[in-house]
């Protein structure tokens, strides 16, 4: 047996019981040692090895306690049955190269936020109280997220939107589209979704990830068209009515009250508002949501705080009206929340201490002169308009001179990024000569840069 054991070499700075440990560990996995081969006696192994005792019992008792040896009484130790290695998988014959860091002077991105305007040293304070003053926060908490949270968002929302809702159909949850999947789950019947076309590209992503039939309803300058839903057999309707996304168009109450009717008209039908940068309005007041005019319980509410205080900060919730929500605890109940419970008591500080409101009105005045400034600029092109633009954090530039292709090629010559159109189409085509301007994510000495760039490309 010891001469056919195969002795370690000890190098490196790693403890010698470890090394002893892998080098035998690693013998057994590869079919060098048997299985049922005895190994040396400590003892033996010591003079083998040329180490002490102590090194030789402790990497023994690894081996043994992770099942790769087994203690035979009176007899030592052997070799545990392992079935062979499977062979490495051949790998892929085109490997997609690692992503590229941006190369864009200037990303006119559609989500992102102003950075400088985030509330640090509040932030800060409120985390470090949540941390210290909260140790039962280390334990697990409600499935649908706390309790405190829950009653701040629903007076917040009946405060700022006109949400009718009780603390106990509030579920929080890590992002929207984390939600919105969980919401599909619950509705199982639901086989056809229809979605806003032009509209947001995760909520067709989240409806083919759960093998949904995405139907593409159109939308007019009043949202998405009740005609074309009604007509297409859907029992589930994704909307942004406050402001659609990528339009940027406000749903009157005329439309609203059409699409209210149709979920109340058939059993089992609903409506997802989606109300993902409402707070911020430029022209008029914020409109009151779609939820707060439901009598007939079949329009959920979700929401997020990516667009208000950062994308980082993955809280976003849904008002569930009562069929769904006791459907939710049924299916729901056993898991946990999936947002940090230090993180929901720092948010509902930052809500009931006035931060929250006091951080919306400055980064609304902040993207109020933002856009005023961006679309201005833009607006001085020859043939440029501008649509959209009156709340949210993007608007649409039509330059009817160029196709939409030659826009953003134009414009990434200049090293400036900006979308397509027809990015967010599906079965519509797009309006001709369109792309799409984020301006929250840029300061404003670049928003005027940028808008000079894009002047000397669109001439």
């Amino acid at each position: 047996m010891d001469a056919s054991f195969p002795l370690p070499v000890f190098t490196g700075d790693a403890p010698l019981y470890q090394q002893l440990y892998r080098h035998i560990a690693g013998a057994i996995q590869s079919g060098a040692l048997f299985p049922g081969e005895k190994l040396p006696s400590k003892r033996r192994m010591c003079a083998l090895a040329g180490v002490s005792m102590s090194t030789v019992e402790t990497a023994y008792s690894l081996l043994a306690a992770e099942g790769y040896v087994l203690a035979k009484p009176r007899s030592g130790y052997v070799c545990a049955h392992l079935l062979p290695p499977i062979p490495a998988a051949p790998p892929p014959v085109d490997v997609p190269p690692p992503p590229e860091p941006s190369r864009w002077a200037y990303d006119c991105s559609t989500s992102a936020v102003d950075t400088s305007a985030f509330p640090f040293s509040s932030w800060a304070r409120i985390t470090k109280e949540a941390v210290y003053e909260n140790p039962g926060l280390l334990q697990r908490g409600h499935p649908q997220g706390d309790q405190p949270l829950r009653a701040a968002l629903a007076g917040l929302l009946a405060q700022y939107r006109g949400v009718r809702c009780s603390p106990e159909q509030v579920v929080v949850g890590a992002g929207a589209d984390y939600l919105l999947s969980l919401l599909l789950q619950l509705l199982p019947e639901q086989r056809a979704v229809a979605l806003e076309d032009p509209g947001y590209p995760a909520a067709y992503a989240a409806a083919a990830l759960h093998g949904r039939q995405a139907l593409p309803i159109p939308v007019d300058g009043e949202g998405m068209n009740p005609d074309a839903l009604e007509c297409s057999g859907a029992g589930l309707a994704y909307v942004t009515p406050s402001h659609q996304f990528p339009l940027g168009v406000t749903m009157p109450a005329g439309r609203r009250s059409r699409l209210l009717h149709w979920a109340a008209s058939q059993p089992g039908r609903f409506l997802i508002e989606d109300d993902y940068d409402s707070e911020f309005r430029y022209a008029s007041r914020p409109i009151p949501a779609l939820q707060g005019l439901d009598r007939a319980g079949r329009v959920v509410y979700m929401g997020t705080f990516s667009r208000s205080i950062a994308p980082a900060i993955r809280v976003a919730y849904m008002i569930l009206p009562p069929p769904l929500l006791e459907r939710y605890r049924r299916t729901f109940s056993h898991g946990a929340c999936t947002v940090s419970r230090f993180e929901q008591e720092s948010l509902r500080r930052f809500i009931a201490q006035g931060l929250y409101g006091r951080h919306l009105r400055r980064t609304g005045n902040l993207y109020r002169k933002k856009c005023a400034l961006f679309t201005g600029a833009l607006s001085a092109i020859p043939g440029a308009s501008v649509s959209g633009a009156g709340a949210g954090l993007h608007f649409l530039l039509t330059l009817p001179r160029y196709s939409e292709g030659e826009l953003v090629e134009r414009a990434a010559c200049q090293s400036i990024r900006v979308h397509p159109l027809s990015r967010y189409c599906h079965a519509v085509p797009p309006i001709p000569s369109t792309v799409v301007l984020g301006f929250a994510g840029l300061s404003e000495e670049e928003l005027g840069q940028a808008a000079e760039r894009l002047g000397r490309a669109w001439k």
